[in-house]
């Protein structure tokens, strides 16, 4: 895999994929656009919700949507490391299985998400999840 940032102006940047896809980041605390540490929130959280979502369908789920809400704790000072992210699971669909959801959503942060496997190297992973009715 390789990807490509470039400065744009000011602490604007543009990363660009090997798979010819683009985002602008903002190092100034995310005015214009998400800084590189939501992008790295927004990457668990992303990673994470297509195992969910697989998952649940490889399990003959009836899933009908997932949204993933991440919140994290970083350091007071420089570098100002993440510490602490928990990823949130809300799914939606019809008679899903409670035990199925709960594994699903376990094993993508314990088993498959590159993105959150990488993080536990250094973060305290956590998840949590609910389902809402359809």
């Amino acid at each position: 895999m390789e990807a490509q940032v470039k400065w744009v102006e000011g602490f604007k940047f543009l990363g660009q994929s090997n798979s010819g896809h683009s985002v602008v980041m903002d190092g100034s605390g995310g005015a214009t656009a998400p800084s590189p540490m939501e992008m790295v929130m927004m990457a668990a959280g992303g990673c994470s919700s297509v195992d969910v979502v697989d998952g649940l369908k490889s399990a003959n789920q009836k899933v009908t949507s997932c949204n993933a809400r991440v919140s994290a704790e970083r350091r007071d000072t420089a570098p100002k490391l993440f510490t602490k992210m928990n990823i949130h699971f809300e799914v939606a669909g019809v008679d899903l299985d409670t035990d199925i959801v709960a594994k699903v959503t376990a094993d993508s942060l314990d088993k498959y998400c590159s993105v959150c496997l990488m993080l536990g190297k250094g973060v305290e992973m956590t998840h949590s999840y609910e389902i809402i009715a359809d």
